[in-house]
């Protein structure tokens, strides 16, 4: 798989995306924008110009991103789940996808992305 260097944020709290922004910057990554609703998301992901993700899986309102993941892998836009759940409540259809557990760390974010590419 080619680098994965332009990085797409869906997360609902503000302070975390910014810290996720953070630390791809500090992991060499580019942020390439954000979202923090499904609708946005999806706006987002067929706009393009974004080489993998970040999907927080439960995000404001009890809103779920599986719409999102499922845009992403029609698009064909690796992507790592992100949550402080366990893997039981992971859509079955995305199980084979990497979990970057909360709360978030720079290794736990490197760690994650290197198992995309």
């Amino acid at each position: 798989m080619a680098d994965l260097q332009k990085i797409f944020v869906v997360e609902d709290e503000p302070l975390i995306a910014m810290m996720l922004e953070d630390f791809l910057d500090m992991l060499g990554k580019q942020a390439v924008g954000s979202a923090d609703t499904v609708a946005s998301a999806l706006e987002q992901v067929e706009s393009g110009g974004m080489d993998a993700a970040i999907l927080d899986v439960h995000l404001r309102g009890g809103e779920k991103s599986w719409p999102v993941a499922e845009a992403l892998a029609r698009n064909n836009i690796p992507f790592i789940l992100a949550t402080g759940g366990s893997g039981e409540m992971i859509d079955p259809a995305f199980r084979d996808r990497p979990i970057l557990a909360k709360p978030f760390t720079l290794d736990g974010v490197g760690e994650s992305l290197a198992k995309l590419g």
